[in-house]
């Protein structure tokens, strides 16, 4: 396959006319906790240390990736605050003209901690992912009793500046219904958004099941009746992952990721580079691109950028999860990168 030209600087656009703005990048594949949705409770077995993109592998990446038109960053893991010295990458990061925009992805458990630390280096946006308030629940999805760990860590991000936090929370039909309206109230209480995200088929140990996704719909439902009434956002991004809506009395906004019951391929524009160096354009992808051996050799960054743009020119047109066509990817959510 001939790589497309990486001379100029024109946008990351696919065979569909999607582009690409977007890249997610997984800093680690390990985990403190053990969602059973994501990963077995035993036996995990990561990648070897050596095997690791470094943080000046990383920032070659990105910087190779700027000029191409990527202009938004998401850290992500397994839990991205497992990286020793975490907050020198981001201020790294956040220094490269171009970059608009950088998120963290992270479970809370350690963030009480480095929570300044991250706001220090440049970090304003976080996505903190928390399925339940129940201590109890939360023990029996994550199988760690570390809930009171979580919340702390949420309040450290409020004092430390951190504003417009999103919660990710896991919609697995039969076992997080009783969650859906608290977890709404708590975030109208805080300002935050709760981003309700449809059970997908990511995990470790082949548990999906469609009939085990609590569809955007359900969820609106419940809301609406006991929350607030709410509406669709005006004039939202198109692009964005989630479908917003707001509370009709102001009290905030709410999101859903419907990627199975409304999937949003047509309007996709994300990239991922796994902690291994792995390019992907899609979390459901198959087929990956090795970029690390690159990084390594001191290759250029056009021979950097010209990967980039075969990669994003061999994007398909969506996961197809609702055929009979879905593979599930060869790897599980954490090692790829939420």
């Amino acid at each position: 396959m001939s790589l497309p030209s990486s001379t100029s600087h024109a946008p990351l656009i696919d065979r569909f006319g999607r582009v690409h703005d977007n890249l997610r990048i997984s800093v680690t594949d390990r985990c403190n906790i053990r969602c059973f949705y994501c990963m077995p409770e035993e036996g995990v077995q990561f990648m070897n240390r050596a095997e690791i993109l470094t943080f000046e592998e990383i920032e070659r990446f990105v910087r190779a990736a700027v000029p191409l038109g990527i202009t938004k960053l998401r850290l992500t893991g397994g839990e991205p605050l497992l990286r020793r010295d975490l907050p020198w990458l981001i201020e790294r990061l956040a220094a490269i003209p171009g970059i608009r925009d950088m998120a963290l992805t992270t479970n809370a458990v350690l963030l009480e901690k480095h929570a300044a630390d991250l706001y220090r280096a440049g970090l304003r946006r976080l996505n903190i992912h928390l399925d339940t308030l129940d201590r109890a629940r939360f023990e029996k999805i994550t199988r760690r009793d570390d809930l009171p760990k979580v919340l702390a860590g949420i309040d450290a991000a409020v004092a430390a500046g951190f504003r417009h936090t999103k919660l990710n929370i896991v919609a697995v039909k039969g076992l997080v219904e009783p969650d859906i309206v608290p977890l709404a109230r708590y975030c109208r209480e805080r300002g935050f958004e709760p981003r309700y995200i449809e059970f997908m088929p990511l995990d470790a140990q082949s548990l999906w099941d469609r009939r085990s996704v609590l569809t955007a719909d359900e969820m609106i439902d419940t809301l609406g009746r006991e929350v607030g009434p709410l509406r669709a956002v005006p004039d939202a991004d198109p692009r964005a992952p989630a479908t917003e809506y707001e509370y009709e009395d102001g009290g905030g906004r709410v999101g859903f990721i419907a990627s199975v019951s409304k999937p949003f391929c047509l309007n996709c524009n994300r990239i991922r580079l796994t902690s291994d160096g792995k390019l992907r354009y899609c979390l459901f992808a198959i087929d990956e691109t090795d970029v690390r051996d690159l990084l390594r050799s001191q290759a250029s960054d056009d021979e950097i950028a010209a990967v980039i743009r075969a990669n994003i020119a061999e994007k398909w047109l969506g996961h197809e999860i609702n055929s009979a066509k879905f593979v599930a990817p060869p790897r599980p959510m954490y090692s790829i990168g939420g």
